[in-house]
């Protein structure tokens, strides 16, 4: 697409500074007229019907050398309408020949690159390209539906399941066709003729249905003459779901209808007459025009809704009449008897565009005024705001029946319109753009012709004719949309010796291409596309890169397209006579006339717009691949993207270069000393450095190194102190922002659809390291500004110091991110997390400071939109700031803000605050502390969730091993927490059990003895859970000198603690601790002297035995 010719309100990239053709204004109403209505004024009119006059203009331009011959199909005066693409296919031809005279044949051209015919019971489509030497072998024929009335090609539409502009297969095809009735035909891959489904729609009554529209996600509209509109969507199990679009619930639905309208309710109405319809795949808005008003309905992929229905009589109708019949007397008599039919809707870069036939019986002679009138659609609403153009084509009125028009706009960039009937194309403006193309009739009038259909492919207007098939009409005069004397410079450039037209000789397609010439010769193909020659463009890079793609050929590519596009960016303005004896002989040959530097740049970004423009069109934009720069492999669209950016950043430096002369002519006097630049005594050191676009970014670390001179050649109190620095961050911030804005703005001209398996890491230039590089100018300024700086200044200049920080802070980050996002693939997860860190790091690095100086809302609005959670949570306690942090949780819920300040609470040991979070949060606390036991119990505790509680406090006291105090208090706890619950008596009853039977076995590590704990140097308040064989070898130990039975007792007890997981015999264990009783008494001290029974009832061991008899057990169980 080429960039939109300016109109009056905006003037465009494609706008020419030079002088316009003449204007005046309309002077009759048969005369072209133009009407901008939004304030009621009248705008002045180009003379558009001026063909001699505009060629002779031009005339010192030669239109370009076509690489293929054209059979001209009829004569005209302003416009070559010739064959386009490769000849028809058979079938085509065949149905072509077998048709009868009164046979009904249409054709539908479809932008994706398909052509459809419809002849009787038969439709025929087949593959069209801009190229004809493209192998077009693809031409399918399917079989239509019954029907009682003509078959139409407005009721056949096509749907693609493959990346838009990308060459569609006939596996990636889909097709519907409808009848008048309402049958319905669907095959969901053209590859299979025979495989389609079937079914009807009917609205009830005798309703005919007049067109069927591709739109959203593959699905379908069918529009029925009344307006009412039906959504088909295919799906997978072979049916076709179906329902009714909503009308009548637009906010603007129905205005100016009826007072009661104003409501907002307008149903459909029977009178109602569909003229056209429009699908805008930008927006996903689909549009109606009948007889009286336009609706729109904004779709996704299985729903709409109506955003409003406009009454176009209210607003239109005065206006077409005045632009008619405004200049004459009886004007207001004329009015009442206008009779105004719409007839079609389009669109293009100003807006809505309706065609609309106006004419008044009275008038003799009675003629048709066919008129463009373009409308803004604004979003929810349409503007009232219309400019109405009168077309010179205004055939004699014969039947109302007979007025049958329809419009094409082949090009959405720019203001041109064809106008065709079944005989006749007129082509003419809509009026809204500095200049027009020649209006002209062009009559298809040979014996059997008619023009069965219209479209458009690749931006070219195409027609098809019974006689010839497919024609393209072209301007004779192919305008180049460059600048004329970069268009000229770029013409010599490509010519060989002798000055001739470089034309790319097929012979040679087979043999090896220089490389130079290779890039040579696509200029050559991005000149003639400049010169609107697309065919010819399209041929030669056919030819230059084949169809079939290898990695030496792509290779070329990248390396053609890269020099090309760096050609543009660092043109000798060889035009300017200054420069005249400065230009290489061997300059790459651009060239531009402006004697202003600021000029110059502009129309290098124009070039820009177009070069990419032309890499796109002829498909060569998908195959691009990789070029090394700055010693890395890049993204060649990357890369490309890269120069617009530097082309932008300098024609904000050469703003200041304007404002700043002294600050910015130094440091470029700088940056072309360290490259070795001479300056020729005609041109200034400006003239030297921003004609090399490339290496506009040399001059950043140059501001740096001669601000820093100033700062240390200059007294505080000096005001040149302070400007330096103020000077050089305005000068940084507004390149890397302008440059960061072209980036994010312009990013759909650069992305790719399908991006390679692999890309190479994406660095932008305005994220570079080194010495050189632009991050390092950015945390150096940092440095010098807040260090040097800062301390030093008011309050006043504090703040707007802080400010332009930001602003680079924030460029710095940004140039992380797009970094980070090109590496973001679990082929490059390491490289990933090894650059994350690097730049959390220098996040932080940035931002701290910002809350040590007190800048809170500056700190704040970059945490957030870089998601640096510690800084936003720092900010909000240094300030006291719950109700932002509270803010924050919501903002960043995605993101795990909550989880992140949990976890800061307590990595600072603030738990107090962490377990008196609002209710709001009490959900995503509960989570984060799942893996934080130790405090979940409190956070249940505070939620009356007392039942949680106590599981959690049991849980924790079970698995506790290393403290026996924290421990028992956990079990403590916990039992405090079930007798608070609300279990049921017998379930609570069972787990106080549980854990008094816990609190026993805890009772005999709480009972050892103080002598043998201060022998072991041991504390209970420090000491860790015992099992019980480390119990049982306490109690019986020689350092429990004390013991007594209880103690021996005690150790047989914890025999019933002993698991049976455990590796111990409890046999052996038992007899070990009699043993000990044993041998705790001294058997032999009586001599024999006394009696023995007597004396061992003193003894340890049978007192052991006592209790053991007295508690019941049997001396069997414990012998």
């Amino acid at each position: 697409m080429f960039p939109a010719v300016s109109s009056p309100r905006t003037p465009g990239p494609g706008a020419r500074r030079g002088p316009l053709g003449g204007v005046g204004p309309g002077s009759t109403p048969r005369a072209t007229s133009r009407k901008g209505l939004a304030l009621g004024s009248l705008v002045s009119s180009p003379v558009l019907f001026s063909p001699a006059g505009r060629r002779s203009s031009l005339s010192s331009r030669g239109t370009p050398t076509r690489i293929f011959p054209h059979h001209s199909i009829t004569e005209s005066v302003n416009y070559d309408v010739k064959t386009f693409g490769s000849s028809l296919p058979v079938k085509v031809m065949e149905a072509l020949t077998l048709a009868e005279v009164d046979d009904q044949l249409t054709v539908h051209i479809d932008e994706g690159g398909w052509a459809c015919l419809v002849c009787r019971e038969k439709l025929i489509i087949w593959k069209i390209a801009l190229s004809p030497i493209t192998k077009l072998s693809v031409c399918k024929e399917l079989q239509l539906p019954p029907t009682d009335f003509h078959w139409s090609a407005n009721l056949v539409a096509l749907s693609y399941s493959a990346t838009s502009g990308e060459a569609h297969s006939t596996q990636a095809v889909a097709v519907m066709v409808a009848t008048r009735e309402g049958s319905i035909r669907y095959w969901p891959s053209l590859a299979s003729e025979d495989t389609y489904t079937e079914t009807s729609v009917d609205l009830g009554g005798d309703k005919t249905y007049s067109f069927l529209t591709t739109v959203q996600g593959g699905s379908f509209i069918l529009s029925s003459s009344g307006g009412q509109l039906i959504r088909l969507i295919p799906e997978s199990v072979g049916k076709i779901h179906q329902h009714i679009l909503p009308q009548g619930q637009g906010v603007l639905s129905g205005i100016g209808r009826k007072v009661s309208s104003l409501l907002g309710i307008l149903s459909p109405s029977s009178d109602l007459i569909l003229s056209s319809v429009l699908w805008d795949r930008e927006r996903s808005s689909f549009y109606s025009l009948t007889s009286s008003n336009i609706s729109k309905w904004e779709l996704d992929d299985s729903s709409e809704k109506q955003a409003h229905s406009w009454d176009i009589n209210r607003v239109l109708k005065e206006n077409i009449i005045d632009a008619i019949w405004g200049s004459e007397s009886n004007y207001e008599a004329i009015k009442e008897g206008v009779n105004i039919r719409y007839l079609d809707l389009k669109q293009n870069c100003d807006g809505l565009l309706i065609l609309a036939a106006a004419w008044h019986l009275a008038d003799k002679p009675c003629l048709v005024y066919y008129s463009l009138v373009t409308v803004e659609d604004n979003g929810y609403q349409t503007s009232d705001a219309v400019t109405v153009e009168v077309t010179q084509y205004n055939p004699p009125f014969q039947s109302e029946d007979l007025i049958i028009c329809q419009l094409m706009v082949p090009n959405f960039s720019n203001q041109t319109a064809y106008l065709y009937t079944e005989s006749a194309v007129y082509v003419c403006s809509t009026g809204t753009g500095k200049f027009s193309l020649p209006q002209e009739k062009i009559v298809f009038n040979t014996q059997g012709d008619s023009i069965l259909g219209a479209g458009s492919c690749g931006g070219v207007p195409i027609l098809f004719s019974r006689n010839s098939g497919l024609v393209s009409i072209t301007s004779r005069e192919n305008v180049s949309v460059l600048v004329e004397d970069l268009e000229d410079s770029l013409a010599s450039s490509v010519a060989g010796p002798g000055n001739e037209s470089v034309v790319f000789d097929t012979s040679t397609k087979n043999e090896t291409i220089a490389r130079e010439d290779k890039t040579k010769l696509l200029k050559a193909a991005f000149l003639q596309y400049c010169r609107k020659d697309l065919g010819g463009a399209q041929t030669l890079v056919d030819e230059l890169f084949s169809s079939h793609p290898d990695s030496d050929s792509d290779c070329e590519l990248d390396r053609a397209v890269t020099q090309i596009s760096v050609d543009l960016a660092d043109d000798y303005p060889a035009s300017d006579p200054r420069w005249a004896e400065s230009v290489p002989e061997e300059a790459p040959g651009f060239s531009n006339t402006s004697l202003i530097i600021l000029h110059q740049l502009e129309d290098k970004m124009k070039a820009h717009s177009f070069l990419m423009d032309f890499i796109h069109q002829v498909g060569l934009f998908g195959r691009l691949g990789t070029f090394p720069v700055r010693g890395l492999p890049m993204a060649t669209r990357l890369l490309l993207c890269e120069h617009a950016e530097k082309l932008a950043a300098a024609i904000v430096l050469k703003n200041h270069h304007s404002r700043l002369s002294d600050l910015v002519n130094t440091a470029i006097l700088m940056a072309l000393n360290k490259r070795d630049c001479d300056i020729p005594c005609n041109l200034t050191p400006a003239d030297v450095f921003f004609r090399e676009v490339s290496q506009v970014d040399t001059i950043c670390e140059c501001l740096l190194e001669h601000e820093e001179q100033v700062l240390k050649d200059t007294s505080l109190e000096s005001v040149e102190w302070a400007e330096v620095v103020i000077s050089v961050n305005s000068i940084l911030k507004d390149m890397l922002q302008a440059a960061s804005h072209y980036r994010q703005n312009r990013s759909s001209l650069y992305r790719r659809e399908e991006p390679l398996e692999k890309e190479p890491e994406y660095i932008p230039w305005t994220a570079t390291s080194g010495p050189a590089g632009i991050r390092t100018a950015i945390v150096r300024q940092h440095g010098i500004v807040l260090k040097m700086v800062y301390p030093q200044a008011d309050s006043n200049l504090r703040n707007i110091l802080t400010e332009q920080l930001v602003a680079l802070i924030d460029c710095f980050l940004d140039g992380y991110v797009s970094q980070l996002k090109s590496v973001d693939r679990s082929s490059d997860q390491e490289r990933y997390n090894n650059l994350e860190m690097e730049y959390l790091q220098k996040r932080s690095d940035l931002l701290s400071p910002l809350l040590t100086l007190g800048q809170y809302p500056w700190a704040a609005s970059l945490a957030e939109k870089y998601c640096d959670f510690d800084i936003l949570v720092q900010m909000c306690e240094q300030t006291d700031n719950q109700t932002r942090l509270q803010r924050y949780m919501t903002q960043f819920a995605d993101q795990n803000f909550s989880d992140f300040l949990f976890r800061w609470y307590l990595e600072k040991g603030k738990r107090g605050k962490l377990l008196s979070q609002p209710i709001s949060q009490h959900g995503q606390l509960a989570n984060f502390l799942q893996a934080h036991e130790h405090l979940s119990w409190l956070h249940e505790i505070n939620s009356q969730e007392l039942e949680k509680a106590h599981a959690t406090l049991l849980g924790l006291a079970n698995m506790e091993t290393r403290y026996f105090a924290k421990k028992k208090t956990l079990l403590g706890l916990s039992k405090l927490a079930a007798l608070a619950s609300g279990f049921s008596e017998d379930t609570l009853q069972g787990k106080i059990e549980e854990m008094a039977e816990q609190e026993r076995f805890l009772l005999h590590q709480e009972t050892l003895p103080e002598q043998l704990l201060g022998e072991k140097q041991l504390s209970l308040s420090a000491m860790p859970v015992l099992t019980a064989p480390q119990l049982v070898g306490l109690y019986i130990c020689e350092e429990n000198r004390r013991a007594n039975e209880y103690d021996f007792k005690k150790a047989l007890d914890l025999l019933e603690y002993i698991d049976e997981e455990e590796d111990i015999n409890i046999n052996d264990l038992k007899l070990e601790i009699l043993c000990k009783a044993l041998q705790r008494d001294n058997w032999s001290s009586s001599d024999g002297k006394d009696d023995p029974i007597e004396v061992s009832k003193d003894s340890i061991f049978v007192k052991i035995l006592q209790k053991l008899l007295k508690d019941d057990s049997t001396l069997q169980s414990s012998a």
